[in-house]
């Protein structure tokens, strides 16, 4: 799993009993993440370099990458190496609102839906939360909503919908062809 700062979606699969976190990456020394790692007795590094990133990664047996609030972006090569393993979890409703500031960015457009998106991320799909959708979960936006009030209900949709993803990947029911995702039952 790969973290940038708290943790929130990496404690969500912590505490799913049916999930096993073999590692976690932070691109952030001192992420609070790490923490929650290592008191779960999960191997846990902090390193903004790929090389090293990938042989932690491969040294604990990762075989689904997940990205939960990793922010960084990720190069051609290294989304080469485990293409068709890598998860990520989106703060909005993809295809709109990609990137870093999408809670503001939504609110700021007048959005009455915004939403949760897990995606793969692959080498076809370089721009940046472009890859294939596997899930999606609206959210209604009010007027007066601020970007913490929506932030902390988006949480809760991803705590969810985070685990639910890992655990179809970890079942072969995603199947994708090019854009499109079926979930097989």
């Amino acid at each position: 799993m790969l973290i940038s700062g708290e943790g929130t979606n990496l404690q969500a699969l912590l505490d799913a009993p049916d999930i096993d976190v073999a590692c976690v990456v932070s691109s952030r020394a001192g992420a609070p993440g790490l923490d929650r790692a290592l008191r779960a007795g999960v191997p846990a590094l902090a390193s903004s370099e790929e090389a090293e990133t990938i042989a932690f990664l491969d040294e604990h047996g990762a075989g689904l990458l997940v990205l939960a609030g990793y922010m960084r972006i990720l190069s051609a090569d290294f989304v080469g190496r485990y293409s068709g393993r890598i998860l990520n979890v989106h703060p909005a409703l993809l295809p709109a609102f990609p990137g870093a500031t999408a809670v503001a960015d939504a609110i700021a457009h007048g959005v009455k839906v915004t939403g949760v998106t897990v995606h793969l991320v692959d080498v076809d799909h370089q721009e940046v939360d472009s890859g294939p959708i596997v899930l999606q979960e609206a959210l209604a936006v009010s007027y007066d909503d601020t970007a913490a009030e929506v932030m902390e209900r988006l949480h809760r949709i991803e705590h969810r919908l985070l685990p639910e993803a890992v655990r179809l990947y970890g079942a072969g029911r995603i199947h994708v062809d090019g854009r499109r995702v079926r979930v097989s039952r």
